[in-house]
């Protein structure tokens, strides 16, 4: 199927041309004509399968339509939330590479910087609104923000919505939605309490579930390192010496361990850059930005701030710190496996991680290989990685990976399959 058999609307379909976009991923596939047609979402799909492509579009279609009609300024008639400023701003950066050739306006409300020069825009009126939920209630609250035009509502990246605390904002958004709208509803997840949600936000929803788990795990090659915590720093020093590569997102548990890495890095001469909430909102950007264009070849983040980030053909993804959350593993290694491509990552377990690494295999149905002939790893070490076992592999037919540019964030992505073998190089592409 290509984007011409989805009925879409010709200013969009020629933006789509431009960027070279023929075929639409699955979620886009599925998406698109339930929601030309009106009907309510939910959708269980994670960062990098093209979802942000699968409301924009229709939403852009739906707008451009019904304006054709209308007269009068500007007022705010789609709303999507979500949960990091990073996020807001490539939807935002998708809404206008999408509606270029539309009369469609959008902008991006965010915390974290001061508010003037986003009310001015907001003053000057706008058809779709992307909002965190601090900075969208805030601007409420002073009276400069309505809801009552909305006739599109998107709700993305629920289930971190929730890990965030959000809530009880996302609860006083819906208290002043219109009744009558149309609402989409995004997961990468679907544990009971996202669910409960999902029905608090959508009427009669028709369903769309890709399964990234299973299809994630299976296509990034990955490895892990049992190491002593105090001995991670030297270890990723001497992987990141031996063979270098291109582009490597190292994930931290905290902000503060993500700045220390930085500082280790640095005093061995490696050079590397920090994003998470602390950050001001431009250090963030230029950090981001620099490691996107490839001015910088690494980049040290927290969960919640990598939810935004996303690269083209990333090279390695590295667990400094191993996740207490199962999903939270597939969603990070998801990185470098972007959509059809392949990908690498690598995991370093201390002692007191084990017991992550556990439900991780579990959740994953994977025995992850261990890497044992690098230099930090102790002879007691070595023994405990011959006996960690979970439940059985399960052996899953791999298809040959096709190249389809996927429209989402104005990114495609074409990422090799690294062979199943490791050398004392461990992530050295073939």
């Amino acid at each position: 199927m290509n984007f011409n058999d989805l009925n879409i609307i010709p200013p969009v379909l020629k933006a789509l041309q431009e960027q070279g976009y023929t075929q639409p991923s699955p979620i886009q596939e599925q998406s698109i004509p339930i929601l030309l047609r009106g009907k309510d979402l939910l959708g269980c799909a994670q960062t990098g399968t093209g979802k942000t492509a699968a409301f924009a579009i229709p939403i852009l279609q739906h707008l451009h339509l019904g304006k054709q009609n209308s007269k009068g300024p500007r007022k705010i008639k789609s709303l999507i939330v979500t949960p990091t400023r990073e996020l807001a701003i490539q939807i935002a950066q998708s809404f206008d590479c999408y509606g270029k050739y539309t009369d469609i306006k959008n902008t991006v409300i965010f915390g974290g910087v001061k508010q003037g020069a986003q009310v001015q825009i907001l003053r000057k009126g706008v058809d779709v609104l992307i909002a965190t939920p601090g900075r969208l209630l805030d601007l409420m609250n002073q009276g400069i923000i309505s809801l009552k035009d909305i006739q599109y509502f998107v709700l993305d990246e629920a289930d971190r919505m929730l890990d965030m605390g959000f809530i009880h904002d996302i609860r006083k958004v819906l208290a002043k939605l219109p009744s009558k709208r149309q609402s989409l509803f995004f997961s990468a997840t679907m544990a009971p309490t996202i669910i409960e949600l999902s029905r608090k936000i959508l009427g009669n929803p028709e369903k769309v579930m890709i399964k990234p788990e299973q299809t994630t795990a299976e296509k990034v090659e990955q490895s892990v390192f049992y190491v002593n915590k105090p001995e991670k720093t030297k270890l990723l020093v001497h992987l990141l010496k031996t063979d270098p590569v291109d582009s490597v997102l190292i994930f931290s548990r905290t902000k503060h361990g993500a700045d220390r890495i930085v500082r280790l890095l640095g005093r061995s001469g490696i050079q590397a850059d920090a994003i998470h909430g602390n950050k001001s909102q431009g250090a963030r950007q230029r950090a981001l930005k620099n490691f996107k264009s490839g001015r910088s070849g690494i980049l040290v983040a927290t969960d919640i701030a990598a939810r935004g980030i996303d690269i083209e053909e990333l090279s390695l993804v590295v667990n400094y710190d191993l996740p207490n959350l199962p999903e939270t593993y597939v969603h990070r290694i998801g990185r470098t496996g972007r959509a059809n491509a392949s990908g690498m990552a690598l995991s370093f377990c201390s002692e007191e991680e084990r017991a992550y690494l556990k439900d991780i295999q579990k959740l994953i149905h994977q025995n992850i290989p261990v890497v044992s002939d690098h230099p930090f790893m102790s002879a007691s070490e070595k023994n405990v990685s011959m006996v960690v076992s979970t439940s059985p592999k399960k052996k899953h037919k791999r298809s040959k990976s096709q190249t389809v540019k996927v429209a989402d964030n104005a990114n495609c992505t074409s990422i090799p399959k690294p062979e199943k073998k490791f050398s004392r190089k461990p992530y050295q592409r073939k």
